[in-house]
């Protein structure tokens, strides 16, 4: 019997991880779904009474410090110090208890800034990153470093994959720490429920930025779908890109206009080019992940845009706001 720890469980994908996990009903397989509650990772002694109470075979490694870009630049001291202080009790934690594989969770923006498109898996260390996210890319990066450390000293499977621009249900929407997807989601629903004497003809949408940005997004349940399968058939300590499609691409403009649709907002989108972009691309190549899983197929974008924004609505009084 597989025991499985998910850290971070309750957060985004975490949750998505559940609601595969609930449809499929493994029998070989005992999930754990830990969030902040029930230990702060940040403390190695919070974090081994946690592997000692849950005792996993393996484990999916989720949690980490997150935020969108504004979060990011004014607080990469923190981002670096707690991330690299919950890795490091994570995996020496599992190594400790003689944990047969670990999965952890990386993301495309640690790749280099200076670099040539599609990234791929081997060239995550191949410059600096992005200077607006540095503190959390690096220590992210060094997960990479000590899987292969651990490999060369003791042969462990531990391994991560490299998701792009993740969104779905149970997502952040806190303005001031959220991503793109649920900060628009957030910012549109308020629009749109705040002074309704205003008709909605007449309000404006302001999109952060130039709107022109390119990125690929992956829906919450397709992740968490693919990394179960890692889980299971992955097993080498190098890195995997979990990503959409290069043709997936869009711009942050058309993101915007595709959760408009959603909402069936009728005012008008406007771009306020006096905030950041952020890096203007960072595409991804998933033809590894399609070479080991080829016929793997990605829920549509809009679709997607529209069960996140459905979900989002249903439970706006518990989600994360």
């Amino acid at each position: 019997m597989k025991k499985v720890l998910v850290t971070g469980g309750t957060g985004l994908v975490g949750k998505a991880l559940q609601a595969v996990i609930k449809n499929e009903q493994p029998s070989d397989e005992e999930w754990f779904f830990a969030g902040s509650k029930d230990a702060d990772l940040t403390n190695l002694a919070a974090t081994q009474a946690l592997f000692e109470k849950v005792k996993p075979t393996h484990v999916i490694h989720l949690a980490a410090m997150v935020g969108g870009l504004f979060h990011n630049m004014n607080n990469n001291l923190d981002f670096l110090r707690n991330n690299l202080l919950i890795n490091d009790h994570v995996l020496q934690t599992a190594h400790e208890l003689g944990c047969t594989k670990v999965v952890s969770c990386l993301s495309t923006c640690i790749f280099p800034d200076k670099t040539t498109y599609p990234i791929d898996e081997t060239m995550v260390h191949n410059g600096p990153p992005h200077a607006s996210n540095y503190g959390y890319s690096y220590a992210k990066r060094l997960i990479d470093i000590q899987n292969h450390a651990y490999h060369d000293k003791y042969g462990h499977l531990y391994t991560s994959v490299i998701p792009c621009n993740i969104f779905g249900p149970h997502d952040n929407y806190k303005p001031e720490v959220s991503h793109v997807i649920p900060g628009m989601i957030n910012r549109m629903h308020k629009l749109r429920t705040e002074h309704p004497e205003t008709p909605e003809s007449e309000k404006v949408f302001t999109v952060y930025g130039s709107g022109k940005p390119l990125r690929q997004f992956i829906y919450s349940l397709d992740l968490a779908k693919l990394m179960i399968w890692v889980l299971r058939n992955y097993d080498s300590v190098e890195p995997i890109v979990l990503s959409v499609d290069e043709s997936s691409e869009v711009t942050i403009y058309e993101v915007a206009e595709a959760i408009a649709k959603a909402f069936n907002f009728k005012g008008k989108l406007v771009c306020d080019t006096s905030k950041a972009d952020g890096q203007h691309k960072k595409t991804a190549s998933n033809a590894k992940l399609r070479s080991l899983l080829p016929d793997f197929k990605f829920t549509d974008f809009q679709e997607a845009i529209e069960a996140s924004v459905l979900w989002y609505t249903t439970n706006y009084d518990l989600a994360r706001n």
